[in-house]
Parts: C-alpha cells; structure tokens; sequence
C-alpha cells in the first residue's frame, strides 16, 4: 500500500490533483465539484450507489469524459488545458473498465504489444519483452499465446490489467474491475490489484468490492450524488464513518440480508 492517506489534502508530491470538478450531461449535473489530491503511491477507493457519479469522474481524470469545469492534473499535465497534448497526457494513465476491451482477433500476446509498438514506438523484441514480463505479473505467462475467447472473464481481466502495466503508466485508474466476472473468478483480479498496491503503484479504484478497499486502500472516497460526502483512512470510512449517508449506504452493502428484509 502506499503512503498514509492525503486525498483532499495539499501536497507537494500529488500526482493528481482535481480542482471543483464539474460534469454535466445536458441539464443534468453528475459531478458538482469534486477536489481531491492523490499523492504518488496511494491507493484511493472511491465508493457509493450506482449513479453517485464515480465512473463519471475517473473518466474525466483521462479525459473520455470532458469536464465542463474545473480543473485535473495528471503526472503534471493539465488535462483540462485546451492546449494540452492529450496523447501526451494519457500516456502515463492506465485504465481497466468493466469490459475487458481486448481485440478478440488478436493473441494475448498482440493484445499487449500493439499500442506498445504504435504509441511508444517499441521495437517488437521490447515489446514483446515487456508484455511476457507483465503477463508474469499478473500470473498468466502461459497464455501468451491464446486468443480472447480461450480465456474466462477473470483471465481476460488479468490480461487487460497486464496490456494497461505495459504503458509503463504512472497512474492505473480501475473502474469496478471486477462487476463483470462470476464471483469465483473475482478474487484473481484482486490479487493481483494488492500485489500492485504493495509495488507502490498509484491507483484509483472505483469498487464496490468493501473488503478489499478496507484492506489496501490508503483512502476510501464515498460519494452521493455528484459529490464527496466523506473521505479518509478506511478505519474511519467504513468502520466509523461520520455521516448517515455513508452509515446508510454501507449498511446496505455490508449487511445486503437485512438490507432486503
């Protein structure tokens, strides 16, 4: 895990920093300021119902999401300057969706050199070098050669884990990594999400998996419609959090029997 928590907090060595954040979808407004600061190494687990505006604002930190104000900086890039470079700019962000998003015409191997060898210009000896390095990483180095649909859903997202780590990012954005697979297949994926915790990778996770955000994550952000109720260690958040919507939403997922009754 990474350093003690400071989401929220002025620091000099944030690697993303967001500035009341905006996003609206027409008349609709999803995210109604957001400020955080995450520093380089921690894990930060932004939690809440479906619709609070989670998903929207990892999208907006790489921009498949354009704010309509504020500001976020990544790695030192301005991402909301209207003269920023973004391909520059996105090179040091990894993301893992839902979806595993993985050419299924392609080997596993393909999957993980090709944005290598046309972004980062990588000789294919390299690339495949790193590729084969990460796919041991996430404990999938015989399936190099294998097609996406050889693969089940766990694999596939370990897979898509390994082709992100391959850009050398600075940053790994997850947005609930593992909503998609069977609930036997999701703890490979987590495993291999601590092991890059306790590498020092920075990452923001957008999880409803509670567990592991009490166990790895640095900070734990709840939010509720559109914006950051509460934030701070997991300890605190999710064990004694000070606001009743937060006591109200984590009482539903931890206790999902009584919730229904």
């Amino acid at each position: 895990m990474g350093s003690p928590s400071t989401a929220g907090a002025g620091t000099g060595d944030a690697i993303v920093e967001i500035s009341d954040l905006h996003k609206s979808f027409g008349r609709v407004e999803v995210l109604k300021g957001i400020d955080m600061r995450v520093r380089r190494g921690e894990v930060v687990c932004i939690v809440g119902p479906s619709g609070s505006g989670k998903s929207t604002l990892l999208r907006c930190v790489n921009l498949l999401e354009q704010p309509t104000s504020g500001t976020v900086v990544v790695n030192g890039f301005d991402m909301t300057d209207p003269d920023v470079y973004i391909d520059d700019a996105r090179r040091s962000i990894g993301m893992v969706f839902q979806g595993f998003n993985l050419f299924t015409h392609m080997s596993v191997l393909e999957n993980l050199t090709i944005a290598q060898r046309k972004v980062l210009k990588r000789d294919k000896a390299e690339a495949e070098r790193v590729a084969r390095d990460n796919l041991a990483r996430v404990g999938l180095s015989e399936k190099v050669g294998a097609m996406p649909d050889q693969l089940s859903g766990g694999q596939q997202q370990r897979v898509a884990i390994a082709r992100a780590l391959s850009m050398d990012p600075a940053v790994m954005l997850f947005d609930e990594p593992t909503s998609a697979l069977d609930p036997e297949l999701v703890g490979d994926v987590l495993s291999v999400m601590r092991r890059l915790a306790e590498e020092g990778m920075t990452m923001l996770v957008v999880t409803h998996e509670m567990q592991f955000a009490r166990e790895v994550a640095d900070t734990v952000l709840f939010m509720d419609d559109g914006v950051v109720v509460e934030q701070g260690p997991p300890g605190r958040v999710i064990a004694d959090p000070r606001h009743e919507r937060t006591r109200s939403f984590l009482s539903r997922v931890l206790n999902p029997v009584h919730a229904r009754e």
